[in-house]
């Protein structure tokens, strides 16, 4: 049986080669080592369902495949590919524990503070690389900030996330993570590079006056 290191060095390395990392990681949540943590992380989003009008493509895990092949499409982009690769992957698990149903809604409020957090400790189990960790996690904590700072929400905070995060390397994954919704129509696909662009924007004339 594959130990639990050797698993997580074999996820990096699809991760930074494969064109596809879905499908290593989609065969990898039938093996037994997938319920155990911190990997658990991972398995446990196939239970978590999201609002149907916003993820199409249904759960948290299938959300989780589309965005990481997305990044994979842009890694080229990135200067540091490994952090957005595991920045993707990671993005979304603080959906686990933030998930509630309010007012017969579907809501994960704070997920992306409580994902930056359980990023750390997923990442601490493997590796002792804190300026990896911290970055990766950074990018996690902040990926919601494409829909606060767009939408002129209280919880937009361009300050603080650019004091942690890239401005280039946000964009991408919140690109990445916009566009892995199911089956997308040219004109939503669109939209969401528009809305994207809009984000990069607003940060770059925060930037300009500060």
């Amino acid at each position: 049986m594959k130990g639990k290191t050797q698993v997580y060095y074999e996820i990096d390395k699809c991760l930074m080669n494969d064109t596809k990392p879905s499908f290593y990681l989609k065969n990898m949540l039938k093996k037994s080592i997938f319920t155990e943590y911190p990997f658990s992380m991972l398995s446990s989003l196939v239970k978590i369902q999201q609002s149907p009008s916003h993820h199409p493509e249904g759960n948290v895990w299938n959300h989780t495949m589309l965005v990481i092949d997305k990044a994979a499409e842009r890694k080229y982009k990135s200067k540091d590919p490994r952090i957005l690769m595991w920045a993707a992957l990671l993005h979304d698990i603080g959906k686990t524990p933030a998930t509630k149903i309010r007012k017969g809604k579907i809501t994960a409020y704070d997920h992306d503070r409580i994902g930056g957090e359980l990023t750390r400790k997923f990442l601490r189990v493997f590796t002792k690389d804190e300026v990896f960790i911290s970055k990766t996690a950074a990018m996690v904590r902040w990926h919601m900030q494409i829909l606060y700072v767009t939408k002129g929400l209280p919880f937009a905070n361009i300050k603080d996330m650019l004091k942690q995060v890239p401005l280039e390397e946000i964009v991408l994954l919140s690109l990445c993570d916009r566009l892995g919704r199911g089956e997308m129509e040219e004109g939503m696909i669109r939209e969401e590079e528009k809305n994207v662009k809009l984000f990069a924007e607003i940060c770059k004339s925060f930037l300009s006056r500060n």
